[in-house]
């Protein structure tokens, strides 16, 4: 494994990915890469739990679960559009229905998240 950079000091309770987020960090040598020109990170759970800041897209709980705003087992699928973080209890009301069907409001709409915004929460 090639060493590119030297982590001197790193936050206790944060991290990226697998690695400590670093306070003080020294380059070792410099490696060019090409930019991510891709729309976004892929989807993920994960990734869509950290895009909502853990936080329930029907009410202000906190969020364990991810929620398909049209169900799966209506033709919806595993997209950024399409999935938002949800509290056990309103994933669990809600079901295989629409939120209009179930009744809910969604309190902010499921976007694609850019690089940027992903490595910032």
């Amino acid at each position: 494994m090639r060493q590119v950079a030297e982590i001197h000091e790193a936050e206790p309770d944060r991290h990226l990915g697998i690695f400590p987020m670093p306070r003080v960090l020294r380059l070792v040598r410099y490696v060019v890469t090409r930019w991510r020109y891709t729309h976004g990170p892929a989807w993920s759970k994960g990734g869509v739990l950290r895009r909502d800041g853990h936080r329930c897209g029907y009410c202000p709980a906190p969020a364990t679960t991810v929620d398909h705003v049209l169900p799966r087992s209506r033709g919806g699928r595993n997209t950024w559009q399409n999935t938002i973080s949800a509290c056990y209890a309103c994933n669990q009301r809600k079901g295989d229905r629409t939120p209009a069907e179930a009744g809910m409001q969604l309190l902010r709409q499921p976007t694609v998240p850019s690089w940027s915004s992903m490595m910032q929460r």
